[in-house]
């Protein structure tokens, strides 16, 4: 990407976090490449971490970040446990994700926060038979960076 196009970028990632309070980056699913989105300013402007999202494409990812700020804004978010209301097709759970584990991820994040501190989640899903990734017969392409208990 050349520096007009990273200017662009930028600017257009300020101005979604001004006007909606955070940005979403959606990376796209390529042979051998799990698709992957994470938010940016979230932490900042709802005190709760950001999220990462790993195998489920932009759109859905979107709607998850969307749902994830909307019902745990300025409160606490529960670490391990079964939500079932983030989405209408499955329940999800977060973990929690070092920022030197999630650094090559989320560059915009890297970016924006520079040397002020910032949290990530990752949010965890099933598989399409409802398993989830600690779970026997687990199948799904979803990159875990966190740890599972």
């Amino acid at each position: 990407m050349d520096d007009k196009k990273k200017e662009e970028y930028f600017n257009n990632v300020y101005n979604n976090i001004k006007n909606n309070g955070y940005h979403t980056t959606a990376v796209l699913e390529e042979i051998d490449f799990t698709p992957f989105a994470y938010s940016t300013g979230i932490f900042e402007n709802f005190k709760i971490p950001e999220l990462f999202i790993s195998g489920l494409g932009p759109n859905l990812s979107g709607e998850l970040i969307e749902n994830y700020v909307r019902k745990f804004k300025f409160s606490e978010v529960p670490l391990g446990m079964k939500i079932q209301d983030m989405s209408d097709r499955f329940a999800v759970y977060f973990i929690s994700v070092k920022n030197s584990d999630i650094s090559e991820y989320a560059l915009t994040s890297v970016r924006f926060y520079q040397d002020r501190n910032y949290e990530y989640l990752q949010l965890i899903f099933p598989d399409l038979n409802g398993k989830f990734p600690n779970e026997v017969g687990y199948n799904y392409d979803q990159k875990v960076l966190g740890n599972l208990r």
